[in-house]
């Protein structure tokens, strides 16, 4: 399989990119904390932790609070809190949404990578529109680092069936920006946490978007992808 004559292969992060998740994963990140006797986990503590994979973070959260609780258990602790709340529903970003049913009505290759569980990924996806639209799920629980190790991408476009370099990325986060360029992919920068858009790693995106979703544009970001060469 090789990338659609129309245009390069669009991997898209799920959570503050394709998904306004972010609340979820803070309010399970509280009360996880509170279980285990540390209160006042606050939104900007969770800010940190925007764009790392769910076990990076609890490893930072399990060091610097002195917890006892293996990492493995935590992460189940914060899943089994987190889906409780994606199930609940999750809320698309409109503009997300129309670019996702543009490039799967061209005929491009689409995925989501993502440093959540796979069991999360499916939940929050199956809760929303898009579920058939991004069948090809990669967890960062499936490749031996997070980002913004590149790992997760160059796994995306193995299983794509595509070069690295045939790959566009949306990404809101630092990290997940540096493991685009590191895998060798183009990136779409849109910060979820407005801080960030001058960040390197964001700032040097091939399209950013300083504004976050609120300047984003489906139509700007769909003739960008239509646009960039394939296969050279």
């Amino acid at each position: 399989m090789i990338s659609s004559p129309a245009g390069p292969a669009v991997v898209f992060d799920l959570d503050g990119t394709l998904v306004d998740s972010e609340p979820h994963y803070y309010e399970a990140g509280r009360r996880l904390l509170a279980a285990h006797g540390v209160p006042g986990f606050s939104w900007e503590d969770h800010s940190r932790f925007i764009g790392i994979g769910t076990r990076e973070t609890l490893e930072t959260l399990r060091r610097e609070h002195g917890l006892t609780s293996s990492v493995d258990r935590l992460l189940a602790e914060k899943n089994r809190l987190y889906l409780e709340l994606a199930r609940s529903g999750t809320d698309v970003f409109p503009e997300m949404r129309k670019l996702v049913e543009r490039l799967h009505a061209a005929g491009l290759p689409l995925a989501v990578a993502s440093g959540s569980s796979r069991a999360a990924i499916d939940a929050v996806l199956g809760a929303t529109s898009l579920d058939a639209l991004l069948p090809l799920r990669v967890s960062a629980e499936e490749v031996p680092h997070g980002k913004p190790e590149p790992d997760i991408f160059l796994e995306t476009a193995r299983r794509l069936g595509v070069s690295p370099a045939d790959c566009v990325v949306l990404e809101d986060a630092p990290p997940g920006a540096e493991a685009a360029h590191r895998a060798g992919m183009r990136c779409v920068a849109v910060p979820y946490v407005p801080a960030h858009a001058t960040d390197p790693a964001v700032a040097g995106a091939e399209l950013l978007f300083p504004g976050g979703q609120r300047e984003f544009d489906a139509q700007k970001v769909y003739d960008w992808i239509i646009g960039q060469p394939v296969g050279q």
